[in-house]
């Protein structure tokens, strides 16, 4: 889970769509995927399956950096003048967690319209 800066909401669904995008390319060129995206007017969630050569970090900051780049790009006003998010992010390991489960409850994220 990653944070608009100051928690502020400012995603829409579109602005959404923008980041879901980035976050998919980011991952495919870093070879792990994104089985689910959504988020609410200022979060986003991500279930992300990745093998272990990775650091969670690496991907974060990866995931992070492009969608607030391609976000300033896009024009779509952000909460602080150069930052999209919240420098921290919120990771949980579900190794046990049956992922219909997990995906159900990312689906169900209220969307801003």
């Amino acid at each position: 889970m990653c944070v608009a800066k100051y928690r502020r909401s400012i995603f829409t669904a579109e602005s959404l769509d923008l980041i879901e995008k980035s976050f998919r390319e980011v991952a495919e060129k870093m070879n792990f995927q994104i089985l689910e995206f959504n988020g609410e007017g200022n979060h986003a969630h991500a279930l992300i399956e990745y093998p272990p050569k990775l650091s969670v970090s690496q991907m974060v900051n990866a995931l992070k950096g492009v969608s607030s780049r391609r976000y300033g790009q896009a024009g779509l006003p952000k909460p602080h003048k150069e930052a999209l998010w919240s420098p921290s992010y919120f990771a949980l390991s579900v190794g046990g967690a049956p992922l219909e489960v997990l995906k159900e409850y990312i689906r169900n994220q209220e969307k801003p319209s």
